[in-house]
């Protein structure tokens, strides 16, 4: 199973991704998680110690050189655009329970259509993980889906959209959806967050009534106090977790 969730900064994504990622894990499955928003820190939503110091892989000039035979940042010029990666997501993963998780970084965008030697390497990865991995895949990505090219998005399950009751998060999904659809994802749902009352769940349905929701997460004090103090929303006594486990049934 290969899954990617994505939403507008702050709806809450990468606390359910974490969840998702624990309980996955919790089941038995092997769960490689992939940090691929350099706004969030999966790591520490995790539970993983040091998360602070997990280098992203796109900061990482040795290995760029190493893999591309061109230094980070060079735009133009000659560079292997099919580089080695197989061994990446052992060497370079970071072991936490069954799950594996390797962070990505941020994919600095030089103008339009521009291909460096660091993104085409993650985007290669991407590939890599997706088509040829065989553990649980769950990727937490920014609003955007730019890791992702055609023939990786056709073989991801599904692309999760969280959203909140608000005019921008809804504005988010149905851009997400919009980019999704130009490179052939088609199997989208949602995961209503920060639900607060009957109605912020019909606000979000009848707004967002072309969509399929996977569930709704109720707002929970107890997430946010656990995001202050550092702790995994799954270390914690939440109600999201019971609700995360039907979702993930349901998949």
């Amino acid at each position: 199973m290969k899954l990617a969730v994505s939403g507008k900064g702050g709806v809450g994504k990468t606390t359910f991704a974490a969840l998702l990622i624990r309980t996955l894990s919790r089941e038995g499955k092997h769960v490689l998680a992939i940090d691929a928003d350099p706004d969030a820190n999966l790591a520490s939503a995790l539970g993983i110690s040091g998360a602070e110091k997990i280098t992203p892989i796109s900061e990482m000039k040795e290995l760029i050189f190493e893999r591309t035979e061109t230094k980070p940042g060079s735009i133009g010029g000659y560079f292997k655009l099919n580089p080695k990666v197989d061994d990446l997501p052992d060497s370079l993963s970071v072991k936490f329970e069954n799950i594996k998780l390797m962070r990505l970084g941020g994919i600095k965008k030089g103008g339009a259509g521009c291909i460096c030697p660091e993104s085409t390497l993650l985007k290669v990865l991407v590939s890599h993980i997706v088509l040829a991995r065989d553990e649980v895949v769950v990727m937490d990505m920014e609003a955007g889906i730019e890791h992702l090219g055609r023939a990786t998005a056709k073989a991801v399950d599904k692309l999760i959209v969280v959203v909140e009751p608000g005019r921008r998060s809804i504005d988010t999904a149905g851009h997400i959806k919009k980019l999704a659809s130009q490179i052939g994802l088609t199997n989208l749902a949602l995961v209503g967050n920060k639900i607060r009352s009957p109605k912020d769940e019909k606000f979000l349905r009848d707004h967002l009534n072309d969509f399929e929701f996977l569930g709704f997460l109720p707002y929970e004090d107890l997430l946010v106090e656990a995001d202050v103090r550092g702790i995994s929303p799954f270390d914690v006594d939440s109600n999201a977790k019971g609700i995360v486990k039907k979702m993930i049934a349901g998949l």
